[in-house]
């Protein structure tokens, strides 16, 4: 069965820094794009960074400057840095891959169970 599973999230003041991390577990194939999503109370899930197999970047321009993905492609690994934390970050942060499970199956979207940041005085 494969899984993503967080870890990082907590809670942090104004212009703090927290990191991220994200493992895929499970028998697999290949992941294709690794990236992370947010959503606060009442708002829809956003997208903040995503990151391919081959090292293309892109982020959400509210993150742009201030968080950085990266990946460990051999250790099925995601991680985001978020640096000088504002308020506004406060959401719950979804981990999500491109996994194909099998070489000759199709690729699905996978997501982990998501991870609380709160940033507040």
């Amino acid at each position: 069965q494969v899984q993503l599973v967080e870890s990082g999230g907590g809670l942090v003041q104004p212009g703090g820094s927290l990191r991220l991390s994200c493992v895929v577990s499970g028998s697999i194939s290949s992941i294709n794009a690794m990236g992370w999503y947010r959503q606060a109370p009442g708002n829809q899930r956003e997208l903040v960074a995503s990151g391919t197999r081959v090292g293309s970047t892109k982020y959400a321009d509210s993150v742009k400057g201030r968080f950085t993905i990266s990946r460990d492609n051999a250790k099925k690994l995601v991680y985001l840095q978020m640096d000088s934390l504002k308020p506004e970050d406060t959401a719950v942060y979804y981990c999500n891959a491109g996994i194909r499970k099998f070489w000759y199956s199709d690729e699905y979207d996978y997501w982990g169970q998501g991870t609380q940041v709160t940033v507040v005085s």
